[in-house]
């Protein structure tokens, strides 16, 4: 396959673009919504189908937040800060992460270990400043958009959270065709907490990706600078390796700097650990990988538009109508196209749209209550009820193919 850039791709499909006075943040039109509402919505059916419970934290926090956690020190030329023009005593930073804020959810109230493990999910804008020569697409942003989550945990908890997190990896990547590898990324030079921590944490996923069966590398020095992390690569059409997902081990940053503690069963305080996990990436990197790799061509479910509504001539008006409202009301996303162009322009123009299904009406169709159906890249596949075109597209959506 040729590789097309999934910018060109972006803006033939009218899917998002990018404009000078926001550098590297994409600005989304309504077609790109569409597949980030979809996605959206299986990152939290994967979440509630594995007992994760969504919250939201605010964008902008005090300095005092990232001191402590310590990305002041480790990560500060990657922010966006600024004094607070009403109260110079005051630094404000745009959140690039969600970690440190989550803390403050489950510090709100007393823990027991009968809370463990506490699964807490959000799906949040983040930015980050990343140079401007560095900038690429959807590639990397400054504005990006993850699935994180933040999962608090017994020691014993680890392997079997880590295996669960690896499953859910695999069968979300399983849904567009990608392959995936995973790397072990250990400690770096530039680390919070001591060598026997680092040593404890990078057993327990070594130990959780041998319990899962996982085959794995290691990635020395390549791990946070708050805990190892099990990286997730996919392989796309054009053989590049992406890392996507992750699942870091985190025994310092969160559990000591923000002094979290849950009472064990004898009523005794104790630490917990914390898996950070994000499946996608971010939704950005995802999309734009996605893109290039399909060269556009997107699954049913995931098509801005499924179904194009076209018709010969204007005498179908009537029937074309009634096809597009049915196709409307059984949640399928149609358009209907009854201008004065051609059959053959129509057509032309939903497949360069990358529009899975094209639903032609003609004088035929009309008296036969039906629709003649094409089906992207395999052409006119016959005549079809309309009820039983649209079981078809219910169940094809369903399945996510």
């Amino acid at each position: 396959m040729e590789l097309k850039d999934h910018r060109d791709i972006g803006r033939e499909l009218d899917l998002f673009s990018f404009h000078d006075v926001a550098p590297g943040a994409p600005f989304w039109h309504p077609k790109g919504m569409v597949i980030f509402r979809e996605l959206e919505k299986v990152a939290r059916e994967m979440n509630d189908d594995q007992d994760y419970q969504e919250i939201n934290t605010p964008i902008l926090v005090r300095k005092e937040v990232f001191e402590k956690s310590g990305h002041w020190d480790h990560y500060r030329e990657n922010m966006f800060y600024f004094e607070n023009p009403r109260d110079e005593k005051e630094t404000m930073i745009v959140k690039p992460m969600n970690c440190p804020e989550s803390t403050y959810v489950f510090n709100s109230k007393v823990r027991s270990y009968r809370d463990l493990p506490l699964r807490l999910s959000e799906i949040g804008r983040l930015n980050r400043n990343e140079l401007s020569g560095t900038l690429g697409g959807l590639f990397r942003v400054r504005q990006l958009t993850m699935d994180d989550a933040h999962i608090y945990l017994l020691p014993e908890q680890v392997e079997a959270e880590v295996a669960a997190i690896l499953d859910t990896i695999k069968n979300f990547y399983g849904l567009f065709g990608f392959p995936t590898v995973y790397a072990l990324a250990t400690r770096p030079k530039d680390a919070l907490g001591t060598p026997e921590e680092w040593k404890m944490a990078e057993k327990a996923l070594e130990n959780a990706l041998k319990k899962a069966g996982v085959k794995y590398t290691v990635a020395e020095g390549e791990g946070a600078f708050y805990g190892p992390k099990i990286e997730a690569h996919l392989t796309d059409s054009q053989g590049r390796d992406w890392q996507m997902g992750t699942a870091q081990l985190d025994l310092v940053m969160l559990p000591k700097q923000f002094d979290l503690h849950y009472a064990d069963a004898n009523g005794k305080q104790k630490m917990p650990w914390v898996i950070h996990r994000a499946i996608f990436g971010s939704f950005e990197r995802f999309l734009g990988v996605l893109l290039e790799h399909t060269g556009g061509n997107l699954s049913l479910w995931l098509s801005p538009v499924q179904v194009a509504v076209v018709t010969v001539s204007e005498k179908q008006h009537t029937w074309a109508t009634a096809v597009l409202h049915a196709l409307k009301h059984a949640g399928i996303r149609a358009k209907l196209d009854d201008g004065n162009d051609t059959l053959s322009k129509k057509i032309r123009d939903a497949e360069t749209q990358k529009i899975p299904y094209i639903a032609v009406i003609g004088d035929k169709e009309v008296d036969a209550k039906a629709i003649a159906v094409r089906q992207r890249s395999k052409g006119d596949i016959g005549s079809m009820k309309l009820d039983d075109f649209i079981q078809q597209l219910k169940e094809e959506i369903s399945a996510r193919k």
